[in-house]
């Protein structure tokens, strides 16, 4: 394995980290047999097997026993999520037998990326379990590791762990239905303050990371709830290429500073961010070819268009045909966001902007700055690594923890510019104005950071 991959790994910072423990009301009363793996899994699990076996030194060989997992495709390969028990044989060599090791049980994460029909190894986090307990939501593993085995804290960070969760459940306003309750969310806290403190040390812009909102979810819940899935398919609705810029791009451009661009709005407990993508690029198109800045539905487009999956994610490429097909977009005072889906109520006669057309946009980042500054803020889609802890400043994320294969959540990019000579996109969230910079993100530009370049489109008024 490479030196960075096995860096990244040992930190516990590629894709897919251990899971926190369950909930206390999801956990079994004992333990639950897994089911035996599936053929596609046992690949990549007999892979992880021999490159655990082989990282050990001379000793007990340990053998695969239960495995479940998922897989998460992409155009290049496809991504193992693998969790698997192993047992370690009676060991054979005379010198090692002389040591008091008994047989065990352990526990695994593995991360495996298939490739061109090869196997690798991108994380691998493995921790002694009792030999009964056979479920990842069994409370005996909670208990035994809470946080990653690789994870000591210093004893300052303990004693301030609990002062810190009590001030973030007061700023947040959360409230837990019982002690048990209480007592997991702060074990993800603390975990997620190491894994802050992870991403932090390894970003190479100047942003900062820490105690966010969203600190006491777990990296699973964070995703299904914020993040958008769908993004990785890349199916949509095909578009023509955009024509491009003659000029190049100035120096900076901030289309919040020309009034093209509405205030940050909020999603919720939804992952809608495509509809709140592409609203705010119509917004913009319609203020440059209207003159008129119109806060738009997102509602409409959650109940209304019936490609995508509302707060199951979606593609822009297809929110624009549905605008397109429907007959334009209502105002968000005329179809105010519920946050889930609800039966379309659009009014033709309450459509206020419509679309001739969209388009796809250049994947240089240069072009991409030139198109901005002439024809508006652009809808792109990014892999949001490291947001859920996201302060201020520019991310610039080691780009394998942030791959553009990856990508999970639709913005809109509204400008660019440099803070001490470090450049950055200017994005626009939807996750509230008490999340980032006021609710916008910055994120290194020039470097296709992200995946920023990979799926940049506009609606196109006439």
């Amino acid at each position: 394995m490479a030196p960075w991959l096995r860096l990244l790994w040992l930190l516990g910072l590629l894709p897919g980290a251990a899971p926190a423990p369950a909930p206390p009301e999801s956990r079994a009363a004992g333990a639950v047999e897994w089911e035996p793996p599936s053929p596609e899994l046992s690949g990549p699990a007999r892979f992880a097997l021999d490159a655990y076996n082989r990282g050990r030194a001379a000793g007990p060989r340990a053998v695969l026993g239960t495995v479940r997992g998922r897989v998460r495709r992409t155009d290049q390969g496809s991504l193992y999520s693998l969790e698997a028990t192993l047992e370690e044989l009676s060991c054979k060599d005379p010198m090692v037998c002389q040591l008091p090791v008994s047989k065990k049980t352990l526990l695994c994460s593995f991360e495996v990326l298939e490739e061109l029909g090869r196997h690798m190894l991108l994380r691998q986090d493995c921790g002694p379990v009792d030999p009964k307990v056979t479920d990842l939501r069994n409370e005996t593993f909670s208990s035994v590791l809470p946080l990653s085995s690789k994870d000591s804290l210093p004893k300052e960070f303990s004693e301030k762990i609990v002062s810190v969760f009590k001030d973030f459940v007061a700023t947040y306003n959360r409230t837990y239905e019982s002690k048990e309750e209480a007592q997991w969310r702060l074990s993800i806290f603390t975990r997620n303050m190491v894994l802050a403190q992870k991403i932090q040390a390894l970003d190479r812009g100047t942003a900062q990371y820490g105690v966010t909102k969203f600190s006491d979810l777990t990296e699973e819940e964070f995703r299904t709830i914020y993040l958008n899935p769908l993004l990785q398919e890349k199916s949509g609705k095909k578009m023509r290429p955009a024509k491009a810029v003659g000029d190049p791009a100035p120096p900076e451009w901030d289309w919040r500073k020309k009034g093209a661009v509405t205030k940050v709005k909020n999603q919720g407990m939804c992952g809608s961010c495509w509809a709140f993508s592409v609203t705010g690029n119509v917004e913009g198109q319609w203020f440059l070819n209207r003159g008129t800045l119109l806060s738009l539905s997102e509602q409409e487009l959650l109940d209304c268009d019936k490609v995508d999956k509302a707060c199951m994610g979606g593609l822009p490429s297809n929110a624009y045909s549905a605008i397109k097909s429907l007959g334009g977009l209502e105002t968000e005072d005329d179809y105010s966001y519920q946050g889930h889906m609800e039966a379309c109520s659009f009014s033709a006669k309450k459509a206020k902007v419509y679309i001739n057309d969209s388009v796809e946009l250049s994947k240089n980042e240069q072009k991409l700055a030139a198109w901005l500054a002439v024809k508006g803020p652009i809808s792109v889609a990014i892999n949001a690594f490291g947001m859920q802890f996201y302060r201020h400043g520019i991310a610039h994320p080691l780009r394998p923890l942030c791959s553009p294969w990856f990508i999970d959540h639709a913005v809109l990019v509204v400008g660019y510019g440099n803070r001490s000579d470090v450049p950055f996109w200017a994005i626009k969230n939807s996750w509230g104005t008490d999340w980032g910079e006021e609710g916008y993100y910055y994120l290194h530009r020039g470097s296709r950071s992200c995946g920023v370049n990979v799926m940049a489109s506009s609606a196109v008024v006439d």
